[in-house]
């Protein structure tokens, strides 16, 4: 039981291609940021997220910096040590939502990266030894959690910090990256082949979600959007419950989560092949805009921002020229990392490694006109790459794909 236990562990701990060592490294870069002072840092706990209804997800900075996906963890970090405390392990708890990792396993340090490995008892006593100001993310139930276990002390916020850390993606994050979006295309392209009138939204959710399922992909980055007809024009529309009709246009905003790194990819198509005069009209103006957004992005650039040194600023110059920019109703786009929507501090410029969306969009609500196109960028030392350029985006590209369905 226990060899099983000590496999299953250390699987845990190095499925997602990220190595132990990198987590290190990203230690130590907060440490530097901080200026050498004391980071003590929660991950969520089962609790947090309702293991029964979605299952245990660790809190996202906590994962980037330790690569621990258990729940309770804890982490003490200085500029000569690391702890990690971990809670007592329960047996009555095991039975429900599996194995967990104790303090006291003689491998615990192996498998975590960790030289030291404690009970989170110990939190209190380990902290005394550290005077002055505490360094962490001063919100949610992981801060209050910390609160209570550590008492009166002044803590400082760093998640502009951590925030700038994660915008800057290591070549393994990029190619766990590459991963998603490959999957998410293929997803994509499996509901090209099957759409058409009298199929209801959901449907063609569920056949994107299966096949990166199928794939290995263990969830969805976010919770699918597929909106026909009247519903291609609200943002973030999720009910999914609408049957397509003949010569409607259909938003597909469907993104996997692989290996814990999301892909992001909207896609807007006829449903019965063809776009009318009036829709093609609509999706050529958000592709100008995106085009143009794209051929701009380099390192130096903003993403976001009116004028022209961002991204942002030149797309909606771009749907201007067409008189839509009451149309175009969000900014361009996001960072995508561990979370779909990952931190950023909007005060840097673009830096090779950082990976975003492009999403220009006009949405029409009086013609039931909804266009987004979407895709995933990742900025290079002299450009960009479009992570998802494999996804047909010109409409006579996209009405070929479809017609061969």
């Amino acid at each position: 039981m226990m060899r099983f236990f000590a496999f299953w562990c250390l699987a845990v701990t190095a499925w997602a291609g990220i190595p132990l060592d990198e987590y290190q490294a990203r230690r130590k870069r907060l440490i530097t940021e901080v200026g050498n002072k004391a980071v003590l840092l929660a991950g969520a706990t089962e609790a947090d997220h309702g293991e029964i209804r979605a299952g245990f997800l660790q809190e996202p900075n906590f994962l980037y910096l330790t690569g621990w996906r258990e729940p309770g963890a804890t982490i003490l970090l200085a500029p000569d040590e690391e702890i990690l405390f971990l809670p007592k392990r329960s047996t009555i708890r095991e039975r429900y939502t599996g194995p967990k990792l104790g303090p006291d396993d003689q491998k615990a340090p192996q498998q975590t990266g960790f030289a030291k490995v404690m009970d989170e008892t110990e939190i209190r006593a380990q902290l005394k030894r550290f005077t002055g100001k505490i360094h962490t993310i001063t919100r949610g139930e992981p801060f209050a959690r910390l609160q209570r276990a550590v008492g009166d002390r002044e803590w400082v916020d760093i998640s502009r910090e951590i925030a700038r850390l994660r915008m800057v993606k290591s070549p393994a994050e990029v190619d766990l990256i590459r991963k998603s979006v490959e999957h998410t295309i293929a997803g994509h392209r499996a509901a090209w082949t099957r759409i058409g009138a009298g199929m209801y939204e959901y449907q063609a959710a569920n056949i994107i979600t299966s096949t990166y399922f199928d794939a290995g992909c263990e969830r969805n980055a976010y919770l699918p959007i597929v909106g026909s007809g009247p519903n291609s024009v609200i943002l973030h529309y999720g009910a999914n419950r609408r049957r397509m009709d003949a010569g409607e246009v259909v938003v597909m905003d469907v993104g996997a989560e692989c290996s814990d790194y999301a892909a992001d990819i909207t896609r807007t198509v006829p449903v019965t092949g063809k776009f009318t005069a009036r829709q093609r009209e609509i999706y050529e103006a958000v592709l100008e805009a995106q085009n143009a957004a794209i051929a701009a992005a380099k390192p130096g650039m903003k993403l976001l921002g009116t004028d022209q040194d961002s991204l942002n600023g030149i797309a909606k110059a771009q749907v201007a020229k067409h008189g839509l920019e009451q149309y175009y109703l969000h900014a361009l786009g996001h960072h995508v990392g561990l979370e779909v929507h990952d931190p950023a501090d909007p005060d840097l410029t673009l830096k090779p490694g950082m990976v975003f969306t492009v999403e220009p969009g006009i949405y029409i609500a009086d013609e039931k006109i909804g266009v987004r196109i979407e895709d995933v960028i990742l900025i290079t030392e002299t450009g960009a790459e479009v992570l998802s350029s494999s996804l047909p985006r010109d409409p006579k590209d996209v009405e070929t794909a479809l017609r061969k369905k």
